[in-house]
């Protein structure tokens, strides 16, 4: 049999147009929730934000959906 102890899994990661769709918001929305440290994420080699599935799951099981950046 395999040896399987050790075998980390990589976290499930969402784009900031998934989450999105999700919180029914702007991608760019989603994009200032990472900036301002409200999502955790992690950068492709591009730059671009995957947002930590973990995070996503919980905000919306319990329904606490990050504030709305408002302008100003």
């Amino acid at each position: 049999m395999p040896e399987t102890h050790g075998t980390a899994r990589p976290p499930r990661l969402y784009t900031t147009t998934e989450v999105a769709r999700m919180f029914r918001v702007d991608p760019k929305t989603v994009t200032r929730w990472v900036r301002t440290g409200q999502l955790r994420a992690l950068r492709t080699p591009g730059g671009h934000a995957r947002i930590l599935a973990d995070d996503v799951d919980a905000a919306l099981a319990g329904l606490t959906q990050p504030p709305p950046a408002h302008g100003g």
